[in-house]
């Protein structure tokens, strides 16, 4: 059998009964490879059909939360969150409610934004995390005073987180409101918003709070270590202070000094950037503060690069 194989005449003949028995293999197989791939194929097209639509909804998303016009974005992930909420949970007080404030916290930060004029500083995970930690630590009365405003976006989402714990507020702002963002030993440029920092921003954008005390706000334009500052609103005892002024040493110092005598028994202490090491001189003058002995502040803990303390 295997010399009729290798016969000439053999293979003549035998030609075109192997290229059919080819041609209906080759058949076969490309009816099996069809029906196998036809599906694949049609799959891979709904997936490039949906990648498509999920990234012309990211650039919309995109377009609203990323970082053009304010300098950082408001992106923040699961992670983030899930850090800020163990943060919270670890002062003393409102650890049961730290998720929902967060949340609250940020979706008043991207109504904010949209609608006001300039924005807020700071990192998402920062903000968010001054705004919803001040309600949950129950703060002796309603009278904030927040020394550095920028734009007042911060303040307007600050009254409108307090006014949903409950406790009325009422406003005081102290800042220079000179044109542009002041930070001694900072390089001083154009905001990223373009917005000049000016007393009608503030007032337009504590209007977007509707209430009476973001609309009948006190603002005091000059430096927290003027005297003549320090004398028009240093007139009661203010339950909420935030420190985000001069973030120097020495004009962190100064602001603790003057929080010491107005801050109400009980009354809760912001202090910004506290551990960023973008102002090291934040963390270095609240340490040395605290080290001294002689202070009614006691420090809650961090959230963020914000420290939390309280007064006695």
């Amino acid at each position: 059998m295997p010399s009729l194989l290798r016969n000439r005449l053999s293979k003549r003949v035998l030609r075109p009964a192997v290229s059919l028995v080819e041609q209906r293999i080759e058949q076969r197989v490309n009816k099996r490879v069809e029906r196998t791939t036809k599906p694949l194929l049609g799959e891979i097209e709904a997936l490039r059909r949906e990648l498509g639509e999920m990234r012309n909804r990211q650039h919309a998303l995109g377009l609203l939360l990323d970082s053009t016009g304010r300098g950082t974005h408001r992106m923040p992930t699961a992670a983030t969150i899930d850090t800020l909420v163990r943060e919270m949970q670890s002062l003393d007080g409102g650890a049961e409610h730290a998720r929902r404030s967060v949340v609250v916290a940020y979706r008043t930060v991207v109504a904010l934004e949209a609608l006001g004029v300039g924005r807020l500083a700071g990192s998402t995970s920062n903000i968010c995390g001054k705004l919803a930690t001040v309600p949950l630590l129950s703060p002796p009365n309603g009278s904030i005073l927040e020394i550095g405003t920028l734009y007042g976006l911060f303040a307007t989402a600050l009254v409108r987180m307090v006014h949903r714990a409950g406790i009325e507020p009422d406003l005081t702002i102290v800042d220079p409101l000179a044109g542009l963002q002041l930070q001694p030993g900072a390089r001083q440029g154009a905001d990223p918003t373009g917005t000049p920092v000016r007393e009608d921003v503030v007032r337009a954008n504590l209007a977007l709070g509707a209430s009476r005390a973001a609309l009948q706000a006190r603002i005091q334009q000059g430096f927290s270590s003027d005297p003549e500052v320090r004398a028009a609103v240093s007139d009661r005892a203010y339950g909420v202070v935030i420190v985000d002024g001069d973030h120097s040493m020495e004009g962190v110092t100064a602001d603790l000094e003057w929080v010491e005598e107005i801050a109400a028994p009980g009354g809760i202490v912001v202090l910004d950037d506290y551990g960023d090491n973008k102002w090291p001189g934040v963390q270095e003058a609240l340490d040395k503060h605290l080290a001294g002995g002689e202070t009614r502040l006691r420090l809650l803990g961090r959230v963020s690069t914000s420290a939390f303390l309280r007064a006695d």
